[in-house]
């Protein structure tokens, strides 16, 4: 197992690399400092614990979701220190809510590296997720702030009412687009909103700065959601550090294929409708050009693409800074990634 040094040393320098876009250097060392604060909050009695800690620390992954926190709190005036703690709240309940997700969805591959579960098993993933989970509640307490403890305990919740309906819905080809984006709003979008939205309340930010933050995090959730459905179809292995298809594999019907579904023939349609019963990636090709000739990969980006203009228009209500300009350049980043 790595020593604690060793950790630090590594989180640097995932830190250097994160650093080439401009929205990470205006919070360099706030980042740096949530990075340590991540190694200091990993400690446990149980090695266990501290063996798998160590290890998703070495997965890395793009943070953005602290990395909301502190350009929101510090966008909103914040001069604390508490948002590094928070930005690590936020850190540690995405990973665990990550854990789980693998362990649901059977995936083996995250981030370019073996999944949790995948190394460990099924039974660690879980419980050392709880680890993650509970330890984030510990240090809300410590924030002592009721309103953002309020915002988070609601987005966990709305959260895992989104990961039931999502596996409700697996192998159902009868998925409207409204059921889609209930699925993404509560799923992914959330978290992103609660780190807005806590950045913005930490920062004792006007009612309407906190309102246009909470906004700003939903618009730009749900875009990134849009995006990754996109590229599960478009992209490659080695940039996304997960496996492209995953999610026909688990019979998981995005907007792509309700899409592709809405505008294409009877023997199309039923084509698709098969795969998605059956599971499985082994009429991913045919797929993937149906859903890229029917329009489906070009719907669903230019629906990002809408929500990003709405997140940007949200930052209106915010005072010019160069918090402000990195958070367009995050919105902006969300929808011209290939990762």
């Amino acid at each position: 197992m790595p020593t604690i040094q060793a950790l630090v040393t590594l989180l640097r320098a995932i830190a250097v690399i994160e650093m080439k876009h401009p929205f990470y250097t205006v919070v360099e060392s706030d980042f740096s400092a949530v990075n340590q604060f991540i190694i200091e909050n990993l400690n446990s009695h149980v090695p266990l614990v501290e063996e798998i800690s160590s290890y998703l620390i070495d997965a890395g992954g793009k943070r953005l979701r602290p990395l909301l926190v502190l350009l929101t709190a510090r966008a909103c005036g914040y001069k604390g220190q508490q948002h590094i703690n928070l930005a690590t709240i936020i850190e540690f309940l995405h990973t665990a809510m990550l854990m789980h997700d693998d362990v649901v969805d059977a995936s083996d591959l995250r981030r370019g590296k073996k999944t949790v579960n995948a190394t460990w098993g099924n039974p660690a993933s879980v419980l050392v997720g709880d680890f993650l989970h509970s330890r984030a509640f510990e240090m809300m307490v410590e924030i002592g702030d009721m309103g953002v403890m309020a915002i988070l305990s609601h987005a966990t919740n709305t959260i895992a009412e989104g990961e039931i309906q999502q596996l409700t819905n697996i192998r159902n080809p009868d998925i409207t687009e409204n059921d889609y984006i209930q699925v993404i709003t509560r799923k992914t979008a959330m978290l992103f909103q609660a780190a807005s939205h806590t950045g913005a309340v930490l920062a004792s930010a006007t009612a309407i700065q906190q309102e246009s933050s909470k906004q700003y995090g939903l618009h730009l959730g749900l875009a990134f959601q849009l995006v990754d459905d996109v590229l599960d179809y478009k992209g490659s292995t080695e940039d996304l550090g997960k496996n492209v298809g995953d999610d026909l594999a688990e019979g998981k019907v995005t907007l792509p294929l309700i899409i592709a579904m809405r505008n294409s023939d009877s023997q199309s349609v039923n084509f698709i409708r098969q795969a998605i019963l059956k599971g499985g990636v082994e009429n991913l090709g045919e797929i993937a050009d149906i859903v890229n000739n029917t329009g489906g990969l070009q719907y669903t980006m230019d629906l990002a693409e809408r929500e990003i203009d709405k997140a940007i228009e949200c930052l209106t209500h915010l005072t010019d800074s160069e918090f402000k300009n990195a958070m367009t350049s995050l919105a902006n980043f969300s929808v011209n990634r290939s990762f």
